[in-house]
C-alpha cells in the first residue's frame, strides 16, 4: 500500500512539472514577439515625444506631463535593453522577463489611452479659452482706438476731479521721477490715515508729464480691507470698455488680465492700487507682469518694505498747511470776511498738519462770523483735535479724523503692540524716547525678554505701520550684542494724542495708565496736598491735637507718568498708587524731589527719571527708593545722582548724562553693599566719571557692564577679573582710556568686548587669549593700538567663530596670526545720523 501511495504522489508531481514546463515553453515562444512589440512602440513614440517637447517649449507650457511620459518610455527602454541580452541559454528566465515586458507595455498603453486623452481634452478646453481671450483682445484693439488722444484717464471710475494738492509738491515730484523711468517697478506711497495718500495718487494721474507718458493707460483701483481679486480684474476690463468676463478662478482672472495688459502695454502702463491693507502684499504681487514699461503705485497706511524703500508722506508743515486751509475755507481777496493771520495760524496749528483735519475744520469755518473762529481757537487751546468730533459730519466716518487714525491702530493684531503704542503717550511732546527705556518698561509690563529682542520687533513693526519713527544716532552694520543705547523713537503730535486718547475711556481712578501734567502752582481739581488744606482745617488740627489727614487718592494704574515744568515746587499730593509697576518722571527744574508717596509703591519695578531741562537736576529724597523691595530697574537721565541708598534687589542701573561724583566718589558706602544683586550697569555720557566706583568688581552677579562716551575715564579696575559672570564689557568712545587691566583671564564667560573709538588705548590685556568664550571683539577707531599681545594665538583653539570688527590698520595686525581658523574680520564704516536733531513737525 505504501508503494502504491508513493507512486501516486510521484505521478502527480511529474504531472505538475510537465505542466509548468509546457507553460514555460509557451511563454518562451512569446518572449521574442513581445520584445519586438515593445521595441516598435518605443521607436514610434520617440520622434513624436521630441516634437511634443519642442511645441511645449515654444508655447511655454508646463513640462510635468511630458516628463511623466518620458519616464514611462525610459522604464520601458531599460527593460527592452535588458531583454535583448537574453539568449536561449536563459530560456527558463524568458517567462519572467516576458511578464515584465508585457506589464510595461500595458502600463504605457494605459497611460496613452487614458491619461493622455484626459490631458488632451483639458488642453483643448484651454485652447478654446485662449481663442476666446484672443477674440476679446481683438475687441479691445478695436475699442482702444477711441482713447488714442492720450488725454483720457481710463481706469478711474469716471474721470475724478483733479484734487487740490497743497504742500505736496516735493512728494509729487519724487513720485513723478520714479514713474517716468523705464521698466517694471512697484512703489509704495505710505502715511497716516487722512495724510493725503489717495489725493496725491490722483493728482499724479492728472500731472501733464504723467499723462503724456502713459496716455490712456492709467488705471486707478481701490483695493480696501477685504479685496476681491476677480472683482478688481472685472473693474479693469469694464474701465477698458469691455464686457465683464466670467472667471473660473483667481488664476484665470490674473492670466486674462495679463493678456489685457500686454495688449495695451504696447504703450507704458500705470496701475494705482489705492488703500491696500496689511496682509495684501500677495495680492499686489499677482498684479506684477513682465512688460517693457509697467508701473504699480500702492497707497497704504503700511510701509510694505518688500517692494523697496517707501515714499513717506509726512504731515504738512505750517506754511503749506495754512495754504491748504485758505483753499478749503475759501479765503481769498473776494471773501467778505478775512480773519486775522495770527488767528488762522493758531487754528491751523491745532490741525497738526493733517490734510483731512484742515479740510474739515476749514469747511466748518467757511463764511462763519468772527465769534465762531475765536471759539475754535479756544477749543484747540484746551482740547485735542481728536476730541473735536462735533466739527466732523456725523453721517460720514470717512471724514472723521479719529476714526481714520484709529483704523491704523486697529490694524495691529498683537494686543501687546497696541498696548506698547499707547505707552508712548506717557512721554513729553516732541521728545526722543530712548528704546532702552521701552525695553525696561515692556519687560516689566508684558513679560518681554530682557535683552530687547521682542521689544525691538514691536518697535520695528510700529515703524512699518507709520505709527512711530525710529532713529539710530550712531550705528554699525551688525548689532549682534543687542545694544540699543543709540536708538530712539519719536512720535508725531497727532499720534501722541491718539495714544493718550486710548487711555481716556475709563474713569480717572481706574485707568491702567495715569498721566499727570503739573505746571507751576496749577493743580488738577482732584489734587490733595498739604498746601491745599483750608485754614479752618489746620486750626482745628492744632486745637484738637489731631492731624487731620485728607482722604488719599487711590489709583489703579500700572503705569504712572508725571510731567512737571521748570517752575514746579515739588508740592506733591497724598496719592496711593498701590498697583503701579512703572513710574515715569519727566522734569525740567534744577531741583527735584521724589514724591512722598513713592514709599507706598510696593509693586514698583521700574523707575524712569528724565530731565528735559538744560542743566542737571539735583535729585533729593532718593532714600525713599530703599523702602521698595520690588524695585529692579532704575534709569536716570541728566540728574546729579545722590549718595546711593541700599537697593538690595536692584538688577539694572542706567545713568545717562548724569553727574556721578556724589554717588561714586563722595559716598561712604561701596556700590557692592548698596546693590549686591546688580546684573547690568550702563553709564553713558557721564563727563565727570574718572574711575569706576569702588567695590564694583565685588558684584559677582554682574553680567553686562557698559561704560560709553565717558571721555574722562582714564583706567579700569585692575581686579576686573573677579567679575566671573560678566558676559558683555563695553567701553566704546572713552577717549581718555589709556590702558586696560593687564590680566582679564578671570572673565571666563565674557563673549562680547567693545573698545571701539578708545583712541588713547595703546595695548590690550596680556592674557586676552585666555578668553575662550569670546565671540565678538569690536576695536574700530583704536588709532593708538599698534600691536596685539602674543596670547591672541590661543584664539586658534576656539571651536566657535570669533568676530572682530575693526578698521583697515587694526585688521593688518590680525593678519600676522594666520593660525586662527575661526577668526572673521569685518571692516565697517560708522554711520552717524544727525536727522534726530530736527524736531518732528507739529
Amino acid at each position: 500500500m505504501a508503494d502504491l501511495l508513493s507512486g501516486g504522489a510521484v505521478g502527480a508531481l511529474m504531472g505538475e512539472t510537465v505542466k509548468y514546463a509546457l507553460q514555460t515553453i509557451k511563454k518562451g515562444q512569446q518572449f521574442r514577439p513581445t520584445l519586438e512589440t515593445n521595441m516598435e512602440t518605443l521607436d514610434a513614440l520617440a520622434p513624436l515625444v521630441e516634437k511634443m517637447k519642442g511645441f511645449n517649449d515654444l508655447l511655454d507650457r508646463p513640462s510635468e506631463e511630458i516628463e511623466r511620459l518620458e519616464k514611462h518610455m525610459r522604464e520601458g527602454k531599460e527593460i527592452v535593453e535588458e531583454s535583448k541580452k537574453f539568449t536561449w541559454r536563459k530560456i527558463f528566465s524568458f517567462p519572467g522577463q516576458q511578464t515584465k515586458l508585457k506589464k510595461q507595455d500595458d502600463k504605457l498603453r494605459r497611460y496613452l489611452s487614458v491619461d493622455v486623452q484626459a490631458e488632451n481634452k483639458r488642453d483643448l478646453m484651454d485652447v478654446l479659452t485662449k481663442v476666446n481671450a484672443i477674440f476679446e483682445i481683438l475687441l479691445i484693439k478695436d475699442k482702444l482706438g477711441q482713447f488714442d488722444d492720450g488725454n483720457q484717464i481710463r481706469g478711474l471710475c469716471g474721470a475724478p476731479d483733479e484734487p487740490q494738492c497743497k504742500g505736496m509738491d516735493e512728494s509729487l515730484n519724487k513720485l513723478k521721477i520714479e514713474m517716468m523711468k523705464d521698466g517694471v517697478s512697484v512703489h509704495v506711497l505710505t502715511g497716516l490715515g487722512g495724510s493725503g495718500k489717495s489725493t496725491l495718487a490722483k493728482k499724479l494721474c492728472w500731472d501733464p508729464q504723467i499723462k503724456g507718458k502713459f496716455g490712456g493707460n492709467i488705471f486707478f483701483v481701490t483695493v480696501s480691507k477685504t479685496p476681491n481679486l476677480k472683482n478688481i480684474v472685472r473693474t479693469l476690463f469694464e474701465h477698458c470698455g469691455l464686457r465683464e468676463p466670467k472667471f473660473h478662478s483667481n488664476e484665470d482672472a490674473i492670466n486674462r488680465l495679463g493678456l489685457l495688459l500686454r495688449q495695451v502695454g504696447r504703450n507704458p502702463i500705470l496701475l494705482v492700487l489705492d488703500d491696500v491693507w496689511p496682509g495684501s502684499e500677495g495680492l499686489v504681487e499677482k498684479f506684477k507682469f513682465q512688460m517693457s514699461d509697467y508701473k504699480i503705485l500702492v497707497t497704504s497706511r503700511v510701509a510694505f518694505r518688500r517692494f523697496g524703500t517707501p515714499f513717506q508722506l509726512d504731515p504738512l508743515d505750517l506754511d503749506h498747511a495754512v495754504s491748504l486751509f485758505h483753499h478749503f475755507a475759501q479765503l481769498n481777496h473776494n471773501s467778505s470776511y478775512m480773519p486775522d493771520k495770527n488767528l488762522v495760524r493758531e487754528i491751523v496749528k491745532g490741525c497738526k498738519g493733517s490734510p483731512l483735519a484742515l479740510q474739515v475744520i476749514a469747511g466748518s469755518l467757511c463764511k462763519q462770523p468772527i465769534e465762531i473762529w475765536k471759539n475754535m481757537k479756544e477749543h484747540f487751546q484746551n482740547q485735542s483735535i481728536l476730541e473735536s468730533k462735533r466739527y466732523f459730519p456725523s453721517d460720514s466716518t470717512d471724514t472723521d479724523l479719529l476714526c481714520r487714525l484709529q483704523q491704523s491702530l486697529d490694524m495691529l493684531e498683537d494686543i501687546n503692540e497696541k498696548e506698547c503704542f499707547v505707552d508712548l503717550g506717557l512721554f513729553p511732546e516732541d521728545q526722543r524716547i530712548p528704546v532702552t527705556v521701552l525695553i525696561d518698561m515692556w519687560a516689566t509690563l508684558y513679560n518681554l525678554d530682557e535683552d530687547g529682542t521682542q521689544a525691538m520687533a514691536i518697535v520695528h513693526n510700529l515703524n512699518t505701520r507709520n505709527l512711530i519713527n525710529v532713529i539710530a544716532t550712531r550705528k554699525v552694520t551688525t548689532e549682534t550684542d543687542m545694544y540699543y543705547n543709540n536708538h530712539y523713537v519719536m512720535m508725531h503730535d497727532l499720534l501722541r494724542e491718539l495714544a493718550i486718547h486710548q487711555s481716556k475711556g475709563e474713569p480717572f481712578e481706574q485707568r491702567k495708565r495715569l498721566t499727570i501734567d503739573l505746571n507751576g502752582d496749577d493743580r488738577p481739581d482732584w489734587w490733595i496736598g498739604p498746601n491745599q488744606q483750608g485754614i479752618i482745617s489746620r486750626m482745628q488740627s492744632f486745637v484738637t491735637g489731631l492731624l487731620v489727614k485728607q482722604k488719599q487718592l487711590k489709583v489703579a494704574a500700572r503705569i504712572l507718568s508725571i510731567s512737571t515744568d521748570e517752575t514746579f515746587s515739588s508740592d506733591w499730593c497724598d496719592m496711593q498708587p498701590d498697583e503701579a509697576e512703572v513710574m515715569v518722571l519727566n522734569l525740567r527744574s534744577d531741583q527735584y524731589s521724589l514724591p512722598d508717596f513713592t514709599k507706598k509703591m510696593i509693586k514698583l519695578d521700574s523707575l524712569i527719571v528724565t530731565n528735559y531741562g538744560f542743566h542737571c537736576s539735583e535729585l533729593t529724597k532718593f532714600e525713599l527708593l530703599g523702602l521698595l523691595s520690588n524695585l529692579k530697574r532704575i534709569r536716570l537721565e541728566k540728574v546729579s545722582v545722590p549718595c546711593l541708598c541700599p537697593l538690595k534687589n536692584l538688577q539694572k542701573l542706567s545713568l545717562h548724562m548724569c553727574n556721578t561724583r556724589n554717588a561714586f566718589e563722595n559716598c561712604s558706602i561701596q556700590i557692592s553693599d548698596t546693590m549686591p544683586n546688580l546684573v547690568e550697569l550702563s553709564i553713558d555720557y557721564c563727563k565727570d566719571l574718572i574711575k569706576l566706583p569702588d567695590g564694583l568688581c565685588n558684584i559677582t552677579t554682574l553680567k553686562k557692564l557698559s561704560i560709553t562716551n565717558c571721555h574722562n575715564l582714564s583706567a579700569m579696575p585692575h581686579d576686573i577679573g573677579k567679575l566671573e559672570n560678566l558676559e558683555v564689557l563695553r567701553l566704546c568712545s572713552c577717549s581718555d582710556l589709556k590702558e586696560m587691566p593687564k590680566y582679564v583671564a578671570g572673565l571666563n564667560k565674557l563673549c562680547c568686548l567693545d573698545i571701539s573709538n578708545c583712541v588713547s588705548l595703546s595695548k590690550l590685556p596680556k592674557d586676552i587669549g585666555e578668553l575662550q568664550k569670546l565671540e565678538k571683539l569690536s576695536m574700530k577707531g583704536c588709532s593708538n593700538l599698534s600691536g596685539l599681545p602674543n596670547s591672541v594665538i590661543k584664539f586658534g583653539n576656539l571651536k566657535h567663530e570669533m568676530h572682530v570688527i575693526c578698521d583697515e590698520e587694526r585688521a593688518a595686525l590680525w593678519e600676522q596670526y594666520p593660525n586662527i581658523p575661526n577668526l572673521r574680520i569685518d571692516m565697517l564704516k560708522e554711520d552717524i545720523n544727525l536727522n534726530w536733531l530736527h524736531r518732528t513737525r507739529s
